[in-house]
């Protein structure tokens, strides 16, 4: 094992979210390990909990390096998009849960204790897409309706989500829908339009 002086802090803590976030990647959520990571960085779990304090300080540093990957994604796709921006807005959401498969699932999976608030930076991360998105729906939305573009994100945010887990899960399959990504476009479509 290697020990505590081989890497200041901010180097352990880098270690350790790569090779969590690599390992959520391969993982997932539920098999996730940090007796896993710790091994394969060459210490101790217990510098892991001396890093981060917690096993949810953990996992919420490995989250906020998804957050902030599927930030730059949404960024990147939409970056000089000339048309349809909520068309490559939808797209990108669900190219990224794809791609991203595990660590995409264990934002959802993952639940802090109900005692337990996420830190500041974290709240952050989240609101950074949800302000990406806001800012589409005002793009979009006539002038006299843009201060309804938070909630419309909010509620647009949670049908691209529901039609993207039922993609990733198999759900929609069962259910006969075809084309769930076309789907939740026409529902974001309509709830612009209304």
């Amino acid at each position: 094992m290697g020990r505590r002086s081989d890497h200041s802090r901010p180097e352990l803590r880098e270690m350790i979210v790569a090779e969590g976030h690599r390992q959520m990647l391969e993982v997932g959520f539920a098999r996730f390990s940090a007796r896993e990571v710790a091994k394969r960085i060459g210490y101790s779990i217990g510098t892991i909990y001396n890093v981060f304090g917690t096993y949810e300080g953990l996992i919420l540093a490995i989250n906020g390096r998804t957050l902030d990957l599927w930030r730059d994604y949404l960024e990147t796709r939409l970056a000089g998009e000339q048309g349809d921006r909520l068309k490559r807005a939808v797209d990108a959401y669900f190219e990224f849960a794809v791609v991203n498969r595990h660590a995409w699932a264990a934002l959802y999976d993952f639940r802090l204790p109900d005692d337990m608030e996420p830190p500041e930076s974290y709240a952050r991360q989240v609101t950074a897409i949800f302000e990406i998105v806001v800012a589409e729906l005002v793009a979009v939305l006539p002038p006299e309706r843009s201060e309804e573009a938070p909630a419309l994100a909010r509620s647009l945010l949670a049908t691209v989500h529901g039609h993207c887990f039922f993609t990733m899960n198999g759900t929609f399959r069962i259910l006969g829908e075809t084309d769930p990504l076309a789907a939740a476009l026409a529902r974001v479509r309509e709830a612009v339009r209304g």
